[in-house]
């Protein structure tokens, strides 16, 4: 009985406490919120005010991450976090204030002077005012200010920070000599200061779940506090380890001391919420150490969680506080029980204890990282093994180069010196991690996500504990998961249907921007662009199998056709690239030029009627024209345009961004223009384009390249109804992802990575290839001339082209719809299709894998419609596309449309 009375003693005093913290986080968090709206900022911004404030900087500023966006490739503006301390405007004079503020200030040539502001220096600025996109309760608004002469100081830091600040600085400087990764590294892994880590490195952490080494936390300062109180299990024991009980310092001098490198390692490493946990944890369990108590690291976690929420609310809502906190309590309560099961299982202790731990952390952390990342990593387990022997040499003697800086110049280069070795093999594991096609699965995101993941873990959990006495089940499982990690080609091949193994064209799904590939045989292909991020365009190559670039055609210099030229570039053999004559955007054009000056390829200039040869694959440039300028003055314009014959004939036209002043001199120039298999729309599909044009070569397959929820709009749905008007089959990289092209003639195949195969019938294009108008210079003896054939008479056809660009198929109303008659409904999208009549199956909204290989083959007849002869495909008899391109529509009875 008396069991049951404390049992329930102990039940209603939890329950008290429970809703106790409660009710004071709720409180907390309320006045956190109403002094988040309290003055006249919130208001300023919502009217988009330009004031003038001062602000007092509570975080280091950092760069935003470089974008290109269209033509321009942006510039990463300067991002720091401030808190306005005093708003002058015109009608309200000063008012004195406490609001937090996120603060933009635009790229300039003071960049440098921006970066070297520390905290709690005082500034005065003027801007702009903005409500924050996204709303997370941490900021009040958006402060933009110019960069002008540099950060007008009101006031210089405090003493502490500046000596923090010569630290972080001495450090910066002691890594200077080192490899570019170790360089960029080390700070990172000692303080957390990764304002030296590139972009494709930080990819890499985060596709291989490394980020947690350069997000300082629990483990670097355990690593600080050792050298006070030894190692963990000899503090939980007698608190005899360490320095402390050399210098004869007692238990309770011990707790002082180690507090105060606590609050230093605080100021060194700047309050981040991890850095507040692991700091908070640590002076809970110093606490317990002082007063003699039980030492128990779970309470401790709590107690540090607790206050660290009622201090600031906001760290309730942080995703990096969350999985610190998560991680934390995963080392504490999963990864022991987990680590003697190893053991018991034959595995060795100094293995068996790492990978449980990694996999615990794995396994609690992954849900929340798919909320947020949509992505479930493969390889985060194995590549936290690999780096984790040389976590703490890094992390010890980078502590170490950090305290020798100020004193010892010398001896800090010495020590940076040696724990560069560690920092590059961690970030040697990264990026190979992250360049195995396996690494990172994609994964629905938000909480959906997150709770699929989670029942997947646990599914998984279950299996391997049902399998772990069956060695024999587990060496197939782990093969397995090697080969879905590595994921070789034939294999990968094999499973998906991605891509084809015989693809004689293929366009990348790189975002908003172009990459295509021109199959040369052998490993071997022709890149035309290089996308926008070197991510995306390197995977894409890699899952094709291309290691040999004998050309890369550029054919302007916006910024989503040449940012990621880093990546086409990286591991392979480039013999040259071949660019436009015009150098605009001048930034980009130097982009280009010092990125292959440094990979030593040479680069060449596009000769209007340059022929070459690569393998299989023939190719005439059929614009720019020599020109001083563009026709109208624009970059796009300028654009390199190909005329090319692939492997068994397969002819395509490949426009670049060409917009219709170009297209109508194109076809003013080449009035012979054939009629091609496959056409490259020119610029992702956007709204500008000659009918003319479309008319003359009326391409049997129209592929687009464009990002999902581009803010353009692209593709037009005039230009999609254009294409279909011509009968085209259309796909676009934004549903369908990257598209490969195979075969010829009667065998055309169109293969989608997240859509199914599908076979182009139909008559082939004439069978004519360009004619020679000069030949240009041959680079590196890597390509030969294009043998030039006898030319064929055409027959005359201008006449009949000019009629076709004054005249559309059907005349088109305003919403880029062909205007015909009701007996034919015209191909949309996503329209419906009338009662009794054939249209195209609407694309559907998510993604597939691709499918086996759909032949169809519909009955076509030849009609005319504005003097021009087209080809239709019969109604009765044609199947409906899985994939978003329709062929031409044709009415019930299986004739052509009436126009």
């Amino acid at each position: 009985m008396g069991g049951r009375l404390r049992a329930a003693s102990r039940l209603r005093t939890t329950a008290a406490g429970v809703l106790f913290c409660a009710a004071a986080g709720a409180a907390v968090a309320g006045l956190h919120t109403a002094d988040l709206h309290r003055g006249p900022l919130p208001g300023l911004a919502r009217n988009g005010a330009h004031v003038t404030v001062d602000a007092v900087v509570v975080s280091d500023p950092r760069r935003s991450r470089p974008h290109a966006g269209g033509a321009a490739h942006h510039r990463p503006a300067i991002v720091l976090d401030a808190e306005v301390t005093r708003v002058a405007t015109g009608r309200m004079g000063a008012v004195e204030v406490r609001t937090p503020v996120l603060v933009l200030v635009s790229p300039d040539s003071h960049d440098d002077a921006w970066l070297r502001l520390l905290p709690t220096t005082r500034l005065r600025l003027s801007g702009g005012l903005a409500l924050p996109d996204h709303p997370d309760g941490r900021i009040a608004a958006v402060l933009r200010v110019r960069g002008g002469d540099g950060p007008p100081v009101v006031a210089p830091p405090t003493g502490l920070q500046r000596f923090a600040g010569s630290l972080r600085a001495g450090l910066r400087t002691a890594t200077d000599g080192l490899a570019p990764d170790a360089r960029a590294l080390l700070p990172g892994l000692v303080v957390g200061d990764t304002s030296r880590v590139p972009e494709d490195l930080q990819s890499a952490f985060e596709a291989t779940d490394l980020t947690h080494l350069t997000a300082v936390s629990g483990s670097n300062l355990t690593i600080v506090l050792m050298l006070l109180v030894g190692p963990p299990g000899r503090a939980l024991l007698a608190e005899r380890g360490g320095a402390a009980p050399r210098l004869g310092v007692t238990l309770r001098g011990t707790a002082v001391l180690g507090g105060a490198l606590t609050l230093a390692f605080v100021v060194v490493c700047r309050p981040e919420p991890s850095v507040l946990r692991a700091a908070a944890c640590g002076l809970v369990t110093l606490l317990a150490i002082a007063t003699g108590r039980r030492r128990s690291l779970l309470p401790a976690l709590a107690a540090a969680v607790l206050l660290l929420v009622l201090y600031d609310p906001r760290l309730a809502r942080s995703y990096g506080f969350l999985l610190s906190v998560l991680a934390t309590g995963a080392l504490l309560t999963i990864a022991p029980g987990w680590g003697r099961a190893l053991r018991d299982r034959g595995v060795p202790a100094r293995l068996a204890e790492p990978l449980a731990a990694s996999a615990a952390a794995q396994a609690v952390c992954g849900p929340v990282v798919a909320v947020f990342a949509a992505r479930a990593s493969l390889v985060g387990v194995p590549c936290n093994l690999l780096v984790e022997a040389a976590v703490a040499p890094a992390t010890v003697l980078g502590f170490s180069a950090l305290a020798a800086a100020p004193v010892a110049p010398g001896a800090a280069e010495a020590l940076a010196w040696c724990a560069g070795w560690p920092a590059g093999w961690i970030a040697a594991v990264a990026r190979r991690g992250a360049e195995l096609p396996g690494a990172g699965a994609p994964w629905p995101g938000g909480l959906t996500g997150g709770l699929l993941l989670a029942g997947v873990t646990g599914a998984v959990l279950l299996l391997v504990r049902n399998l772990s006495r069956r060695p024999l089940a587990c060496a197939v499982c782990a093969v397995l998961l090697c080969l879905v990690i590595a994921r070789p080609a034939p294999l990968g091949r094999l499973v998906t249907g991605w891509p084809p193994a015989d693809w004689s064209y293929a366009m990348c799904d790189v975002g908003q921007g172009d990459l295509t590939v021109l199959a040369a045989g052998g490993g071997s292909a022709v890149v035309v662009d290089a996308g926008p991020d070197p991510a995306p365009a390197d995977r894409c190559l890699r899952e094709l199998g291309v290691t040999h670039i004998p050309l890369l055609v550029v054919t302007h210099f916006h910024a989503d056709h040449v940012a990621g030229l880093p990546g086409v570039l990286d591991g392979r053999s480039v013999g040259a690239i071949q660019t436009t004559s015009l150098q605009e955007p001048e930034e980009q054009a130097e982009f280009v030029h010092r990125t292959a000056a440094r990979a030593g390829i040479p680069v060449v200039s596009a000769v209007p009627g340059e022929r070459r040869r690569a393998g299989p694959l023939e190719w005439e440039v059929l614009w720019p024209r020599q020109a001083p300028a563009p026709v109208s003055g624009e970059p796009n314009d300028a654009s390199v345009t190909l005329l090319v014959r692939a492997a068994g004939g397969l002819s395509l036209l490949l426009l670049g961004d060409l917009e219709p002043p170009a297209q109508q001199a194109l076809l003013r120039a080449r009035p012979d223009l054939p009629r091609v298999d496959v056409l490259k729309v020119a610029h992702h599909g956007s709204a500008y384009q000659h009918p003319g044009l479309l008319a003359a070569v009326r391409p049997r397959l129209a592929l687009i390249s464009c990002g999902r929820d581009n803010p353009y709009g692209h593709p037009s749905a005039r230009t999609l109804a254009l294409l279909r008007a011509q009968g085209a089959l259309v796909l676009r990289t934004d549903g369908n992802g990257s598209v490969a092209v195979g075969g010829s003639g009667e065998g055309l195949r169109a293969t989608a990575e997240h859509g199914s195969a599908e076979s182009l019938s139909g008559p082939p294009p004439e069978d004519r290839r360009p004619q020679a108008h000069g030949a240009g210079p041959v680079p590196r003896g890597r390509l030969g001339p294009w043998q030039p054939t006898p030319a064929r008479r055409s027959r005359p056809r201008r006449r009949r082209r000019d009629r076709m660009t004054r005249r559309a198929p059907c005349p088109l109303r305003p919403s880029g719809v062909p205007r015909c008659p009701p007996r034919w409904s015209a191909p949309t999208s996503t329209g419906s299709v009338p009662s009794g009549r054939t249209g195209p199956t609407p694309r559907p909204s998510g993604r597939s894998r691709p499918g086996t290989l759909r032949r169809f083959r519909s009955r076509t007849s030849r009609s005319t419609c504005g003097r021009r002869s087209f080809w239709t495909s019969g109604g009765s008899r044609t199947r409906s596309s899985s994939v978003d391109a329709g062929a031409s529509a044709t009415n019930s009875t299986g004739r052509s449309p009436p126009c």
